[in-house]
Protein backbone atom coordinates (compact mmCIF):
# COMPACT_ATOMS: atom_id res chain seq x y z
CA UNK A 1 0.00 0.00 0.00
CA UNK A 2 2.83 2.48 0.99
CA UNK A 3 4.69 1.80 -2.24
CA UNK A 4 1.17 2.49 -4.55
CA UNK A 5 0.92 5.37 -2.49
CA UNK A 6 4.77 6.55 -3.15
CA UNK A 7 3.96 6.13 -6.76
CA UNK A 8 0.78 8.61 -6.78
CA UNK A 9 2.82 11.00 -4.90
CA UNK A 10 5.76 11.22 -7.28
CA UNK A 11 3.40 11.34 -10.23
CA UNK A 12 1.47 14.37 -8.17
CA UNK A 13 4.53 16.18 -7.81
CA UNK A 14 6.20 15.51 -11.08
CA UNK A 15 3.15 17.18 -12.59
CA UNK A 16 2.54 20.29 -10.11
CA UNK A 17 2.62 22.82 -12.44
CA UNK A 18 -0.03 21.28 -14.53
CA UNK A 19 -2.20 20.61 -11.65
CA UNK A 20 -1.97 24.29 -10.34
CA UNK A 21 -2.98 25.82 -13.84
CA UNK A 22 -5.66 23.23 -14.59
CA UNK A 23 -7.37 24.15 -10.95
CA UNK A 24 -6.90 27.75 -11.20
CA UNK A 25 -8.37 27.88 -14.58
CA UNK A 26 -11.55 25.78 -13.17
CA UNK A 27 -11.72 27.63 -10.41
CA UNK A 28 -11.85 31.51 -12.54
CA UNK A 29 -14.41 29.64 -14.75
CA UNK A 30 -16.70 28.01 -11.84
CA UNK A 31 -15.21 29.96 -8.56
CA UNK A 32 -17.91 28.79 -5.94
CA UNK A 33 -17.05 25.62 -5.29
CA UNK A 34 -13.23 26.68 -4.35
CA UNK A 35 -14.33 29.64 -2.05
CA UNK A 36 -15.06 27.41 1.10
CA UNK A 37 -11.64 26.73 1.09
CA UNK A 38 -10.55 30.46 2.01
CA UNK A 39 -11.30 30.58 5.99
CA UNK A 40 -8.98 26.82 6.01
CA UNK A 41 -5.88 28.02 4.15
CA UNK A 42 -3.74 28.69 7.86
CA UNK A 43 -4.20 25.51 8.75
CA UNK A 44 -3.29 24.14 5.57
CA UNK A 45 -0.04 25.90 5.38
CA UNK A 46 0.42 24.86 8.74
CA UNK A 47 0.34 21.12 7.30
CA UNK A 48 2.62 22.02 4.76
CA UNK A 49 5.51 23.39 6.93
CA UNK A 50 5.24 20.34 9.23
CA UNK A 51 6.11 18.33 6.17
CA UNK A 52 8.69 20.75 5.58
CA UNK A 53 9.90 20.24 8.46
CA UNK A 54 9.57 16.71 8.53
CA UNK A 55 12.19 17.20 6.03
CA UNK A 56 14.71 18.98 8.29
CA UNK A 57 17.07 17.71 10.70
CA UNK A 58 19.15 18.89 13.25
CA UNK A 59 21.57 19.10 10.66
CA UNK A 60 20.52 21.35 8.23
CA UNK A 61 21.80 23.97 10.35
CA UNK A 62 25.74 22.68 10.64
CA UNK A 63 27.11 25.29 8.33
CA UNK A 64 26.03 28.24 10.26
CA UNK A 65 28.65 27.37 12.21
CA UNK A 66 30.88 25.64 9.59
CA UNK A 67 30.63 28.36 6.74
CA UNK A 68 28.61 31.14 8.74
CA UNK A 69 30.10 33.69 6.01
CA UNK A 70 27.82 32.30 3.58
CA UNK A 71 25.25 31.57 5.27
CA UNK A 72 24.85 35.03 6.67
CA UNK A 73 24.77 36.71 3.04
CA UNK A 74 22.23 33.76 1.73
CA UNK A 75 20.35 35.13 4.59
CA UNK A 76 20.92 39.04 4.20
CA UNK A 77 20.43 38.56 0.23
CA UNK A 78 17.25 36.87 0.53
CA UNK A 79 15.71 39.41 3.00
CA UNK A 80 17.06 42.26 1.55
CA UNK A 81 16.91 41.78 -2.41
CA UNK A 82 13.06 40.51 -2.78
CA UNK A 83 11.41 42.83 -0.80
CA UNK A 84 12.99 45.77 -2.06
CA UNK A 85 12.60 44.30 -5.86
CA UNK A 86 9.21 44.12 -5.24
CA UNK A 87 8.65 47.57 -3.73
CA UNK A 88 10.58 49.22 -6.62
CA UNK A 89 8.50 46.87 -9.37
CA UNK A 90 5.19 47.88 -7.84
CA UNK A 91 6.45 51.45 -8.11
CA UNK A 92 7.40 51.23 -11.33
CA UNK A 93 4.31 49.65 -12.94
CA UNK A 94 1.91 51.91 -10.61
CA UNK A 95 0.01 49.32 -9.10
CA UNK A 96 -2.82 49.89 -7.01
CA UNK A 97 -1.96 49.97 -3.13
CA UNK A 98 -3.65 46.63 -2.28
CA UNK A 99 -1.94 45.25 -4.91
CA UNK A 100 1.31 47.01 -4.60
CA UNK A 101 1.19 45.17 -0.87
CA UNK A 102 0.97 41.49 -1.88
CA UNK A 103 4.14 42.25 -4.50
CA UNK A 104 5.70 43.36 -1.01
CA UNK A 105 4.35 40.58 0.67
CA UNK A 106 5.55 37.91 -1.57
CA UNK A 107 9.00 39.36 -1.07
CA UNK A 108 9.36 39.56 2.38
CA UNK A 109 8.26 35.91 3.33
CA UNK A 110 11.08 33.18 3.15
CA UNK A 111 11.96 31.12 0.58
CA UNK A 112 10.28 28.42 -0.56
CA UNK A 113 11.16 24.63 -0.39
CA UNK A 114 11.33 24.54 -4.06
CA UNK A 115 14.54 26.14 -4.05
CA UNK A 116 16.27 22.96 -2.61
CA UNK A 117 15.15 21.09 -5.42
CA UNK A 118 15.92 23.58 -8.24
CA UNK A 119 19.40 24.05 -6.74
CA UNK A 120 20.01 20.16 -6.39
CA UNK A 121 18.79 19.89 -10.08
CA UNK A 122 21.23 22.94 -11.48
CA UNK A 123 24.34 21.59 -9.71
CA UNK A 124 24.43 24.23 -6.98
CA UNK A 125 25.42 23.39 -3.26
CA UNK A 126 22.43 21.70 -2.17
CA UNK A 127 23.37 21.74 1.42
CA UNK A 128 24.00 25.88 1.61
CA UNK A 129 20.44 25.85 0.27
CA UNK A 130 19.05 24.24 2.49
CA UNK A 131 20.85 25.78 5.33
CA UNK A 132 19.67 29.01 4.25
CA UNK A 133 16.39 28.14 3.69
CA UNK A 134 16.11 26.60 7.13
CA UNK A 135 17.94 29.51 8.40
CA UNK A 136 15.77 32.32 7.02
CA UNK A 137 12.31 29.80 7.87
CA UNK A 138 13.42 30.32 11.19
CA UNK A 139 13.76 34.27 10.82
CA UNK A 140 10.34 34.78 9.09
CA UNK A 141 8.41 35.68 12.27
CA UNK A 142 10.64 38.63 13.36
CA UNK A 143 11.74 39.98 9.59
CA UNK A 144 8.55 39.52 7.77
CA UNK A 145 6.53 41.59 9.26
CA UNK A 146 8.90 44.50 10.35
CA UNK A 147 9.86 44.39 6.42
CA UNK A 148 6.54 44.07 5.02
CA UNK A 149 5.63 47.44 7.24
CA UNK A 150 8.95 49.44 6.32
CA UNK A 151 8.09 49.24 2.78
CA UNK A 152 4.15 48.80 2.37
CA UNK A 153 3.25 50.57 5.77
CA UNK A 154 2.48 53.34 3.49
CA UNK A 155 0.34 51.87 1.34
CA UNK A 156 -1.92 50.16 3.85
CA UNK A 157 -3.02 49.78 7.10
CA UNK A 158 -0.59 47.20 8.51
CA UNK A 159 -0.59 45.03 12.01
CA UNK A 160 2.68 43.92 12.65
CA UNK A 161 1.85 42.13 15.83
CA UNK A 162 -0.99 40.13 14.47
CA UNK A 163 1.65 39.35 11.20
CA UNK A 164 4.07 38.30 13.64
CA UNK A 165 2.10 35.85 15.38
CA UNK A 166 0.05 34.11 12.47
CA UNK A 167 3.66 33.28 11.27
CA UNK A 168 4.55 31.87 14.43
CA UNK A 169 1.82 29.60 14.52
CA UNK A 170 1.75 29.17 10.52
CA UNK A 171 5.21 28.50 9.97
CA UNK A 172 7.59 28.51 13.33
CA UNK A 173 5.46 26.04 15.18
CA UNK A 174 5.11 23.08 12.63
CA UNK A 175 8.27 23.34 11.24
CA UNK A 176 9.24 23.30 14.83
CA UNK A 177 7.12 19.80 15.68
CA UNK A 178 8.25 18.44 12.14
CA UNK A 179 12.08 18.60 13.44
CA UNK A 180 11.64 17.10 16.55
CA UNK A 181 9.31 14.50 15.20
CA UNK A 182 12.24 13.63 12.53
CA UNK A 183 14.65 14.04 15.88
CA UNK A 184 13.07 11.78 18.08
CA UNK A 185 11.11 9.30 15.68
CA UNK A 186 13.26 8.98 12.63
CA UNK A 187 11.74 5.62 11.40
CA UNK A 188 8.14 6.43 11.98
CA UNK A 189 8.93 9.52 9.44
CA UNK A 190 11.12 7.34 7.17
CA UNK A 191 8.44 5.06 6.59
CA UNK A 192 5.62 7.64 5.37
CA UNK A 193 8.30 10.96 3.94
CA UNK A 194 8.01 10.33 0.61
CA UNK A 195 4.63 10.78 0.91
CA UNK A 196 4.33 14.10 2.55
CA UNK A 197 5.65 15.93 -0.94
CA UNK A 198 2.51 15.32 -2.34
CA UNK A 199 0.22 15.76 0.51
CA UNK A 200 1.90 19.42 0.24
CA UNK A 201 1.17 20.28 -3.19
CA UNK A 202 -2.61 19.13 -3.09
CA UNK A 203 -2.83 21.80 -0.43
CA UNK A 204 -1.34 24.20 -2.59
CA UNK A 205 -3.17 23.46 -5.93
CA UNK A 206 -6.46 24.23 -3.23
CA UNK A 207 -4.98 27.30 -1.61
CA UNK A 208 -4.21 29.06 -5.04
CA UNK A 209 -7.40 28.12 -6.53
CA UNK A 210 -9.49 29.55 -3.37
CA UNK A 211 -7.20 32.71 -4.05
CA UNK A 212 -8.02 32.66 -8.39
CA UNK A 213 -12.23 31.89 -7.21
CA UNK A 214 -12.06 34.62 -4.47
CA UNK A 215 -10.73 37.02 -6.91
CA UNK A 216 -12.40 35.77 -9.98
CA UNK A 217 -14.39 39.16 -10.66
CA UNK A 218 -11.61 40.97 -10.51
CA UNK A 219 -8.80 39.06 -11.86
CA UNK A 220 -9.46 39.89 -15.83
CA UNK A 221 -8.98 43.92 -14.67
CA UNK A 222 -5.40 43.44 -13.48
CA UNK A 223 -4.13 39.95 -14.98
CA UNK A 224 -1.21 41.84 -17.90
CA UNK A 225 0.28 44.03 -14.92
CA UNK A 226 0.08 41.58 -12.43
CA UNK A 227 1.79 39.16 -14.55
CA UNK A 228 4.10 41.74 -15.37
CA UNK A 229 5.10 42.80 -12.11
CA UNK A 230 5.33 39.03 -10.80
CA UNK A 231 7.69 38.09 -13.60
CA UNK A 232 10.01 41.43 -13.21
CA UNK A 233 10.35 40.75 -9.31
CA UNK A 234 11.23 37.28 -10.12
CA UNK A 235 13.68 37.60 -12.35
CA UNK A 236 15.12 40.20 -10.55
CA UNK A 237 15.48 37.80 -7.72
CA UNK A 238 17.38 35.13 -9.35
CA UNK A 239 19.47 37.19 -11.26
CA UNK A 240 20.76 39.50 -8.51
CA UNK A 241 20.76 36.87 -6.13
CA UNK A 242 23.61 35.35 -8.56
CA UNK A 243 25.70 37.93 -9.12
CA UNK A 244 25.67 39.01 -5.24
CA UNK A 245 26.44 35.88 -4.25
CA UNK A 246 29.59 36.46 -7.27
CA UNK A 247 30.01 39.51 -5.81
CA UNK A 248 30.83 38.61 -2.37
CA UNK A 249 33.26 35.81 -3.78
CA UNK A 250 31.21 32.53 -4.04
CA UNK A 251 31.87 30.45 -5.78
CA UNK A 252 29.64 29.19 -9.25
CA UNK A 253 27.90 26.54 -7.16
CA UNK A 254 27.32 28.52 -4.36
CA UNK A 255 25.92 31.06 -6.68
CA UNK A 256 23.46 28.93 -7.78
CA UNK A 257 22.16 28.19 -4.81
CA UNK A 258 21.78 31.49 -3.45
CA UNK A 259 20.24 32.58 -6.47
CA UNK A 260 17.39 30.33 -6.20
CA UNK A 261 17.10 30.84 -2.27
CA UNK A 262 16.54 34.84 -3.46
CA UNK A 263 14.27 34.21 -6.53
CA UNK A 264 12.05 31.46 -4.83
CA UNK A 265 9.87 32.85 -2.62
CA UNK A 266 7.23 30.71 0.37
CA UNK A 267 3.98 32.19 -1.66
CA UNK A 268 1.51 29.42 -0.04
CA UNK A 269 2.60 31.88 3.55
CA UNK A 270 2.35 35.43 1.23
CA UNK A 271 -1.54 34.15 0.59
CA UNK A 272 -2.58 32.87 3.70
CA UNK A 273 -1.09 36.31 5.22
CA UNK A 274 -2.64 38.27 2.62
CA UNK A 275 -5.95 36.66 2.96
CA UNK A 276 -5.81 36.63 7.07
CA UNK A 277 -5.02 40.46 7.05
CA UNK A 278 -4.92 42.46 3.82
CA UNK A 279 -7.65 42.08 1.13
CA UNK A 280 -8.37 38.50 -1.58
CA UNK A 281 -6.74 40.75 -3.91
CA UNK A 282 -3.29 41.26 -2.35
CA UNK A 283 -3.16 37.42 -2.48
CA UNK A 284 -2.86 37.20 -6.28
CA UNK A 285 1.15 38.44 -6.72
CA UNK A 286 1.45 35.22 -4.37
CA UNK A 287 -0.89 32.90 -6.39
CA UNK A 288 0.43 33.67 -9.95
CA UNK A 289 4.00 33.69 -8.55
CA UNK A 290 4.09 29.83 -7.43
CA UNK A 291 2.64 29.41 -10.98
CA UNK A 292 5.32 31.08 -12.97
CA UNK A 293 8.43 31.43 -10.07
CA UNK A 294 8.57 27.07 -10.83
CA UNK A 295 8.57 27.95 -14.67
CA UNK A 296 11.41 29.90 -14.02
CA UNK A 297 12.97 27.91 -11.60
CA UNK A 298 13.11 24.45 -13.26
CA UNK A 299 13.92 26.60 -16.74
CA UNK A 300 16.91 27.93 -14.97
CA UNK A 301 17.74 24.79 -13.27
CA UNK A 302 17.57 22.58 -16.29
CA UNK A 303 20.25 24.86 -18.56
CA UNK A 304 22.37 24.96 -15.30
CA UNK A 305 22.26 21.99 -15.09
CA UNK A 306 23.66 20.94 -18.52
CA UNK A 307 26.59 23.49 -17.48
CA UNK A 308 28.14 21.49 -14.56
CA UNK A 309 29.80 24.46 -12.11
CA UNK A 310 33.53 25.07 -11.53
CA UNK A 311 35.10 23.57 -8.49
CA UNK A 312 36.24 25.54 -5.63
CA UNK A 313 39.57 25.51 -4.10
CA UNK A 314 38.33 22.92 -1.27
CA UNK A 315 36.28 20.64 -3.29
CA UNK A 316 39.54 20.82 -5.96
CA UNK A 317 41.82 19.53 -3.18
CA UNK A 318 39.85 16.86 -1.87
CA UNK A 319 39.61 15.58 -5.51
CA UNK A 320 42.91 15.40 -5.82
CA UNK A 321 43.56 13.79 -2.19
CA UNK A 322 40.75 11.40 -3.38
CA UNK A 323 43.28 10.57 -6.49
CA UNK A 324 46.16 10.68 -4.88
Amino acid sequence: MIKFLEKVAALICKYMTVWVIVMSAIAFINPEPFKFIGPHISYMLGVIMLGMGLTMSLDDFRLVITRPKEVFYGVFFRYLIMPLSGFLVAKLLGLPPVLAAGVVLLGAVPSGTGSNVMTYIAKGDTALSITVSSVNTILAPILTPYIFLLLAGSMIPIDVTALLVDIVKIVLLPVTAGVVLHTTAPKLVEKFIKIVPAVSVIFIIAILASVVALNAAKMATVALVLCAAVVLQNVLGLGLGFYSAKAVGMTEKKARAISFEIGMENSGLAVALALAHLDPMAALPAAVGTVWEYISGSLLASYWGTKPAAQDAGEVAAVGEANG
